[in-house]
C-alpha cells in the first residue's frame, strides 16, 4: 500500500502563488509517476502535471509556462509550484502516483485551493 499526503492548498487572489506539496509513504517501486490532478466543481478531475521517475514531465496545456512540477525522490515527495493563478485553477488538487511494475494508481485525499479577489 502506499500513502500520499497532500499539503500547501489555500486562499490566494489572482495572480498569486502557491506551492503544493505531497509526501508518499509506503511500497513505492520503480518506475513509478506522480502528479497532480485536479478538479473543480461539476467538473470531471483532470491531469495537471505528471513527473515520472524516469522520462518526460507532461503538463495540461491551461498550465504551462505557470506551472511546474519537481520531486525531490529521496523524501518520496512531489511538488507543484503554482504562479500567475486565476479563478480558473479553483479546484481540489490531488496527488497521485502510480507504480508502474504492479500496475496500481493511488490518490490522496486532495487539498482545496481557491483563487479569488
Amino acid at each position: 500500500q502506499v500513502q500520499l499526503v497532500e499539503s500547501g492548498g489555500g486562499l490566494v487572489q489572482p495572480g498569486g502563488s502557491l506551492r503544493l506539496s505531497c509526501a508518499a509513504s509506503g511500497s513505492i517501486f520503480s518506475p513509478n509517476t506522480m502528479g497532480w490532478y485536479r478538479q473543480a466543481p461539476g467538473k470531471q478531475r483532470e491531469l495537471v502535471a505528471t513527473m515520472p521517475s524516469v522520462g518526460l514531465t507532461k503538463y495540461a496545456d491551461s498550465v504551462k509556462g505557470r506551472f511546474t512540477i519537481s520531486r525531490d525522490n529521496a523524501k518520496n515527495t512531489v511538488y507543484l509550484q503554482m504562479n500567475s493563478l486565476n479563478p480558473e485553477d479553483t479546484a481540489v488538487y490531488y496527488c497521485n502516483l502510480v507504480n508502474w511494475s504492479q500496475s496500481r494508481n493511488y490518490w490522496g485525499q486532495g487539498t482545496q485551493v481557491t483563487v479569488s479577489s
